[in-house]
């Protein structure tokens, strides 16, 4: 027999969110044109209908340019645009449906450092993986910054290529010169076919002055203050991830024009391959042919944010009666009704069995009264069958009743999903516009229920039927409304369950920081007998007016007002054997004027299957400013209850993408079971530890800072900058989030024994050299047993002359001798110093070296990045200020001055010793440059008695 039509589509729709992953965005590609993308203005922008005007001419600029630079391939087709609920009603405004700031492709919001508007993207994931949005701030878009940033359409596509395709900027403003094979310095860029001068540029009120580039004496390469002004008129067509505001350039760039060379970000993180290769690589590409003919431009739709028009339909079927279900859906419900549902909101209430009854119509949330009236109405008792499109269909008559359409209403669906006919009504949940929220519990609900909120956008949770992770609350946490303003969201500060026998404690503290503070919520719940409470403010005042329901097994205190600042302590005593106790502390910002700071949590998909590892993302924020150096721990519970703990790095290595962007990673492979686990994470700054980055995004636009023109620079303003890297946050803070909810498949079962060992150490990503008096000294982060986690068992070093015969055939490359090298634990930074030998070629201008780890079931990883050793000095730019020259400005020749020909590290011609070192980096290879008398190295071997080595 065949498959049915929704059997059907129901495996087309799981396959797609499975190569999608964990992608929040609703965006699709529709043959050549992308609909459904959202751009999202921020709450906290005042009304300016000239920010929507400039929205949609940079869409319908960015769609033709795109047009072109995919070679007709991709456009722009259809755009929604998020008007803050704030700004005033117009006729042309319409009702968001689905849509919604947490599906936002493109943010339009303040600045994420005061004053810096630089268009950026957060990304954090792999090379070719997507992004997760694009932040423009209003200056850009209104067209005030195309000097500094170039034509705002362009601009999109340079972002877009970030968001969508995953590739990354052909510029390094950290490594912005290189020493080529030209043996030139080079600005790094892709292609090398783009013109400019090296130039030192001050300027003091509206007088600047220009001068040539000095070489720094340790690098070898143009000082720091250099800078790459670009020729106005180019005739090079690529590449836009380089400059997309040169005029000429209108593709990216292409195996045959690619350089891969540059220390360029793109370079480090794709190994080498040119942004089209990456592009062309996506899944957007398969079967995807050429138009013959231009799109039309992009059609708009205007939805301005209303208040949140909401559902709760519960299950009371005789299954809640398992494992304590009913009552705790009644707790986690109280939960959502206290303290979730923002003010204003309209709610409603649906009891489904095998049958569905309204408990309450639509009622507007206004005061304590409303929301305990609803409370009330909640289901003390289950029994009968289920029929979960009952309940969602009852929903969609109390919608209909108050007038409400079913466009944009979310739909809160508690349930433990064992119900074989909720695909009848799947299509039909999904053509109605809202957004089904669909939080399990238990393990065997029908994966129809989970891909309806797929479909729709919402959020699935899966809490286990073990009560102590408090997951259940951890969901309905989640659930707080990303279309409100910021002074309306709960933030949860503390999530803590324990199973704990008569007269023991469960015993913390919570910090609750400046940031946050407003009605602020303590709760308390149990399995058996009512607890002993005690909670002490900072100032160590004891605290006792919790309000009791006995009924429903739980107590809360909502504190009026701003809360102390400060850390609160409190204990719970357990007043019965196997009593289950959590406590859950939630409060909202206390200023609108000042972000709180967040935490958001997240897999990197949403279904794995054994042995592939999956990663944990949690992402520490004030407003869109990045929270460095946070203590972040992932908590990952299986269905059964067992409980894995991973400390979440920001170290640039392993998992992690980018050392300190306020993402925080790890890989995930202690798979104990099939089914669902869930994911928490808890997030602490301590006082002077946790820091404020203002560094500038690394996956941006580039400032120009001015062009060539006739000759002359016209220069633009100096790129605004922040006096320091960082900023402390100055005070403790505690945050815990729900990451949602994954399944795990084709984990082995029934094993005499543990898993079998399937993961290798993970890649060695940061490895450098200096060198050390004739030594060549390697730094790098240690891998893990199984790729971040563990320690590994040896490693293996090899050098060549060449770097394809090195990164193509590695295992008959030279190795060098490790015997004495012996692997930390994984994330510790590793050192090892070896002198280089057998280097067969007389006139030999490079080396390199990469490496690999092996674990201790001979398991190896992939091929490091590879460090690359440069035997010739760089050529600077011939010029009346270059250094050595008679007529050079600056500080005077001789012993006194670095930069002399008459010192060490001075001009080619120059005699020196062995004894500098210069380091830059060539795609992901860590270059060491050995100065030497003569622009060309010759290396002699020599033999010990004890090993090989090898003199200059």
């Amino acid at each position: 027999m065949g498959l049915s039509r929704g059997l059907v589509f129901l495996l087309l729709l799981l396959l797609l969110y499975q190569l999608q992953g964990s992608d929040s965005s609703l965006m699709k590609l529709n043959g050549n044109g992308y609909e459904d993308v959202i751009v999202a203005i921020d709450p906290a922008m005042p009304e300016d209908e000239a920010i929507i005007e400039g929205i949609q001419e940079m869409v319908t600029a960015a769609s033709t340019y795109m047009f072109e630079a995919t070679e007709k391939r991709f456009y722009l087709k259809n755009v929604s645009i998020l008007i803050p609920e704030s700004w005033g009603n117009k006729p042309q405004y319409r009702r968001p449906g689905q849509e919604s700031y947490a599906h936002a492709d493109v943010k339009v919001a303040p600045p994420a450092v005061p004053g810096i508007d630089e268009p950026y993207t957060r990304q954090f994931t792999a090379c070719g993986e997507r992004g997760e949005y694009i932040h423009f701030t209003p200056d850009v878009v209104l067209g005030k910054k195309e000097a500094e940033y170039g034509p705002k359409g362009r601009l999109f596509v340079h972002e877009w290529a970030h968001l969508r395709w995953g590739v990354f900027d052909e510029y390094n403003e950290e490594k912005p010169y290189y020493a080529a094979s030209s043996k030139k310095i080079e600005a790094t860029r892709c292609t090398l076919g783009i013109t400019g001068v090296n130039q030192v540029r001050k300027c003091q009120g509206d007088s600047c002055t220009s001068r040539s580039c000095r070489t720094n004496s340790t690098t070898k390469l143009y000082e720091r203050d250099c800078q790459f002004f670009l020729d106005k008129d180019q005739s090079e067509k690529a590449s836009i991830m380089y400059m997309q505001s040169i005029e000429s350039v209108t593709e990216f760039c292409k195996d045959e024009n690619h350089n891969k060379e540059a220390p360029s970000l793109h370079n480090e993180k794709c190994n080498q391959r040119s942004t089209w290769d990456v592009i062309s690589s996506s899944e957007d590409f398969i079967d995807n042919v050429p138009m013959d003919t231009p799109p039309s431009p992009p059609t708009f739709s205007l939805l301005k944010i209303h208040e949140r028009i909401t559902c709760l339909v519960l299950d009371v079927s005789g299954s809640m009666t398992i494992s304590d279900r009913l009552n705790r859906l009644k707790q986690a419900a109280q939960y959502f009704l206290i303290q979730i549902i923002e003010d204003g909101s309209w709610v409603g209430m649906v009891h489904f069995n095998s049958q569905a009854t309204t408990k309450s119509e639509m009622m507007q949330i206004n005061s304590e009264a409303d929301r305990t009236k609803l409370r009330e109405l909640l289901p003390s008792s289950a029994r009968g069958g289920t029929s979960i499109c009952s309940g969602i269909r009852r929903a969609f008559e109390v919608f209909k009743n108050e007038g409400f359409q079913n466009n944009g209403a979310d739909i809160v669906l508690l349930s433990d999903g064992e119900d074989s006919t909720a695909k009848q009504c799947v299509d039909e949940v999904k053509e109605s516009g809202s957004v089904l929220h669909f939080i399990a519990l238990g393990e065997d609900y029908e994966e129809a229920v989970r891909n309806m909120s797929i479909l729709t956008g919402g959020l699935f949770k899966g809490p286990s039927d073990a009560a102590q992770n408090n997951g259940l609350m951890d969901a309905f946490g989640a659930l707080t409304s990303e279309n409100s303003d910021v002074t309306q969201k709960s933030i949860q500060l503390e999530s803590k369950g324990d199973t704990l026998n008569n007269n023991h404690w469960l015993n913390d503290t919570v910090v609750i920081d400046s940031t946050v503070g407003n009605n602020t919520l303590f709760l308390v719940t149990w399995k058996n007998a009512v607890p002993g409470i005690s909670l002490w403010d900072p100032k160590g005042t004891q605290v006792t007016n919790f309000t009791m329901d006995t009924g429903s097994k739980m107590a809360h205190l909502s504190i009026p007002g701003i809360a102390q600042a400060g850390t609160w302590t409190y204990n719970l005593e357990a007043k019965s054997n196997q009593e289950i106790l959590t406590i859950t502390v939630s409060s909202r910002a206390a200023s609108s004027s000042v972000p709180p700071i967040t935490v958001n949590a997240k897999m990197n998909r949403d279904t794995g299957s054994f042995p592939s590892p999956m990663i944990v993302y949690a992402e520490v924020l004030q407003g869109y400013t990045p929270i460095i150096g946070a203590h972040v721990t992932a908590i990952i519970e299986s269905n059964s209850g067992n409980i894995k703990e991973l400390e979440l790095l920001d170290n640039g290595a392993g998992a992690d993408t980018f050392k300190d962007d306020g993402v925080y990673s790890r890989y995930f492979t202690a798979y104990s079971e099939n089914g669902k686990y869930s994911l928490k994470v808890r997030a602490d700054g301590g006082t002077n530890s946790a820091r404020k980055s203002l560094r500038h995004p690394s996956r941006r636009a580039a400032y120009i800072p001015g062009w060539v023109v006739n000759g002359k620079i016209e220069g633009n303003p100096p790129r605004p900058e922040t006096t320091e890297a960082t900023q402390p946050v100055l005070e403790n803070f505690s945050r815990a989030a729900s990451g949602g909810a994954f399944v795990v498949s084709d984990v082995p079962t029934n094993l005499p024994g543990p898993l079998p060992d399937m993961y290798p150490p993970s890649q060695i990503t940061d490895l450098q050299a200096t060198l050390d008096g004739e030594d060549i000294s390697l730094t790098w982060t240690a891998p893990g047993e199984d790729f971040d986690t563990g320690k590994a068992q040896q490693y293996i070093i090899r050098i060549s002359e060449n770097i394809t015969d090195l990164r193509d055939n590695f295992d008959e490359a030279l190795q060098v001798n490790t015997t004495d090298l012996l692997p930390n634990e994984a994330n510790s930074k590793e050192t090892f110093v070896f002198k280089p030998e057998n280097i067969s070629e007389e006139n030999a201008t490079y080396i390199f070296i990469a490496m690999k780890s092996v674990d201790k079931s001979n398991l190896s990883s992939e091929l490091s990045n590879i460090a690359q050793v440069i035997l010739f000095i760089p050529q600077a730019d011939a010029g009346p200020d270059s250094p050595g020259s008679p007529d050079s400005p600056g500080r005077p020749e001789g012993p006194g001055n670095p930069d002399s020909p008459g010192s060490p590290g001075g001009s080619p011609q120059s005699g020196v010793s062995v004894s500098t070192i210069v380091l830059s980096v060539v795609g992901s290879v860590a270059v060491v440059c050995i100065i030497l008398s003569a622009t060309v190295c010759v290396l002699k071997k020599r033999r010990s008695s004890s090993n090989a080595e090898t003199s200059f």
